[in-house]
């Protein structure tokens, strides 16, 4: 069988839509399935096997991504169509109407993943634009696009009821993007801290993801003050980048953490990520806006125990309680939490004991499975009959 993804953005650009393409891709031809990509070219990138670039420009205020030609993208996408049996379309912007478009003209199924909640996250970027106007018109636009599809994924339960909510008809499947067990289970910690001059006592808290508004990082500061009150050496790594980094240095300065707060940048998934997860004593993370928390589960596959606000799409990861806490949506509560367990770690080393087998039980290799039963069945025009809502692992 032979797929073709269509995104408005892929690697180089880091973001967890990348990453969902990349680990679907690699694991999903031990299943039959061979995956093809159009994807945006964001510069010099070398030619890779299975994978088409369309030139863009850059997205003006956003140096990271990239905005493809129009026609270039539904001629790319419509040539590299022909010979599929299935298009899923990764993110709703050209990329969406050029998948649709090629679906259509050549009679096949087109299936997208809803990885992003919009209505969450279009008000940090549109502050002077009234926030019930821009939920208002995202959740249309979402609803719209939806139902124009055989079949829309989601990952996680709580993104298929806010779905529903919205009007959406179209069949939705709940399928969260797996992990690589063996990856994040090699780091090496010590190499880390030597590299970034951590001593090897300090305890260390950690954050990775895009340094965005909506990942809600100034909530993990405020709480890191209350933290140090119980553990005074307390270090938060924030490793990522992103267009919220200059108002978190600003108030990481401005409440006095110049000395508690490390922002490292991206780090490269195969070696230095792996490494900064077995650095760590704890994963933290407070956004409110996931469709998944896919990094939780990474930090868990390191045997980093987690603690987390069960919002949205950590919630399906949170609520069995497994490998991780989740404090009350106040940071005052949860930097104590924070505090307490940095200060006294054998007190929760259960967390750390569970959290390598509950990740294996959302491995990249079951996703992969469950995705490619999907793709065949929509491909015979089965669709709704596979992966109900309780198939969240």
């Amino acid at each position: 069988m032979r797929v073709l993804m269509v995104s408005d953005v892929y690697f180089p650009r880091v973001n967890g839509v990348s990453t969902s393409i990349e680990t679907f891709r690699r694991t999903l031809s031990a299943q039959g399935v061979e995956v093809r990509l159009v994807v945006p070219r964001y510069g010099d990138e070398a030619d890779e096997p299975g994978i088409i670039r369309v030139a863009g420009r850059p997205v003006p205020g956003d140096r990271e991504d990239r905005l493809v030609g129009w026609r270039a993208m539904h001629k790319a996408v419509l040539g590299a169509a022909k010979d599929c049996d299935l298009i899923h379309v990764q993110t709703p912007f050209i990329a969406h109407y050029a998948g649709l478009k090629a679906g259509r003209a050549l009679n096949l199924p087109v299936v997208a993943t809803y990885h992003t909640l919009f209505e969450e996250y279009l008000q940090h970027y549109a502050r002077l634009v009234p926030a019930n106007w821009l939920r208002g018109q995202a959740r249309a636009f979402s609803r719209r696009q939806c139902n124009q599809l055989d079949a829309v994924i989601v990952p996680s339960t709580a993104m298929r009821q806010r779905l529903d909510a919205y009007g959406v008809s179209s069949p939705m499947h709940v399928l969260p993007t797996g992990i690589p067990m063996a990856q994040f289970a090699a780091g090496n910690g010590p190499r880390f801290r030597q590299q970034f001059g951590i001593d090897e006592k300090r305890p260390v808290a950690l954050f990775v993801g895009r340094v965005a508004h909506e990942k809600n990082i100034g909530f993990l500061l405020q709480a890191l003050v209350q933290a140090r009150q119980v553990r005074p050496d307390s270090l938060l790594v924030i490793a990522g980048e992103g267009p919220a980094m200059a108002d978190l240095k600003a108030q990481t300065a401005a409440l006095g953490l110049l000395d508690a707060v490390l922002f490292i940048g991206y780090l490269d998934r195969q070696q230095a990520l792996p490494d900064c997860y077995a650095a760590a004593d704890v994963f933290v993370f407070a956004s409110r806006t996931e469709t998944q928390g896919l990094v939780l589960l990474e930090a868990m596959a390191a045997g980093l125990p987690v603690i987390a606000l069960s919002e949205m799409g950590t919630t399906d990861i949170l609520s069995p309680g497994r490998g991780a806490f989740s404090p009350p949506n106040d940071a005052r509560a949860f930097g104590e939490v924070l505090g307490q367990f940095l200060k006294h770690p054998e007190a929760w080393q259960h967390l750390a004991d569970e959290a390598p087998g509950y990740a294996r039980e959302w491995s990249d290799v079951a996703m992969a499975e469950r995705l490619a039963r999907l793709y065949r069945d929509l491909a015979h025009n089965q669709i709704g009959q596979v992966l109900p809502q309780t198939s969240v692992a």
